[in-house]
């Protein structure tokens, strides 16, 4: 099975054009709140997308799920919706996936499952060492559909310096060992084009199918729309990254016998970045 992947944006022409090329799920991320603080300084993506996002881009969209990343369970106040009802309107302007990013808590998930009360599917994503700590107790739980593991902040919460050393290291190996046990599908980190990243993107996706992972999102490296910004220049990049992918794709999972170099060659990789 080919991963599933996706794209982050809030723009309904480039949403059109990813799925177009063949991304499966288009993700709109409402994640703010804490964000800054935990990621400053780092050239990080922080967007700050809307309801009103959520709802064009479901209207744009035909045939790619929507994804949106919510805000970490949190009260309500004066000027700021509650996640009970961030999560509700989410699902009421198109959500077909709700992923709740950085809990630390079996209960905080509990919080979201019932707030989404079977209207999408649930997809918690586990990026902090205390949900690291819990996924034994976190897999027992009804109405998780999927995991993802962040890998950003997981390596910010671990102390590392490079977000790939978790792959090096084993942690997400552990992880997705406990995913797998449990029969839930899973994923992590981002990819870039072919031939891209401090990690090229050809050693991660070879990592994907040997820890039997199903998705991953593209990173923003993939295509900066912020820097692209020529729509004829952006769907050249998505249709031909993507074949490029799924190409390769074909090709890991014909010869999964080097599967065993390429973990040494990652942990070589991340020792020289390192």
């Amino acid at each position: 099975m080919p991963l599933k992947l996706m794209y982050i944006t809030k723009e309904p022409a480039v949403a059109q054009i990813a799925e177009t090329a063949g991304v499966d799920r288009i993700f709109v991320d409402m994640e703010y709140l804490g964000k800054a603080e935990r990621q400053g300084g780092m050239d990080t993506v922080k967007n700050r997308h809307t309801l009103g996002d959520v709802r064009r881009i479901a209207q744009a969209i035909e045939t790619a799920e929507l994804l949106v990343r919510v805000n970490p369970i949190h009260a309500g106040g004066k000027d700021q919706m509650s996640s009970e009802e961030e999560i509700k309107k989410a699902i009421l302007q198109g959500a077909d996936l709700i992923m709740l990013p950085y809990f630390k808590t079996v209960e905080e998930v509990e919080a979201c499952i019932r707030y989404v009360d079977g209207k999408a599917k649930v997809i918690p994503l586990l990026e902090t060492p205390e949900a690291a700590e819990a996924v034994d107790d976190l897999l027992t739980l009804s109405g998780i559909d999927e995991i993802f593991v962040g890998l950003n902040d997981l390596s910010l919460g671990y102390g590392k310096k490079f977000m790939f050393e978790l792959l090096s290291d084993g942690t997400v190996e552990d992880l997705c060992y406990r995913f797998k046990k449990a029969g839930l599908p899973y994923g992590f980190g981002g990819i870039a084009a072919l031939g891209r990243g401090a990690l090229p993107a050809e050693r991660i996706i070879k990592e994907h199918y040997r820890l039997g992972s199903t998705c991953a999102i593209l990173s923003r490296s993939f295509c900066n729309t912020e820097k692209v910004g020529h729509l004829g220049v952006i769907s050249e990049t998505f249709v031909n990254g993507i074949r490029e992918i799924r190409q390769f794709e074909q090709e890991v999972q014909v010869h999964s016998s080097y599967f065993s170099s390429n973990e040494a060659e990652i942990k070589e990789i991340v020792k020289n970045i390192l």
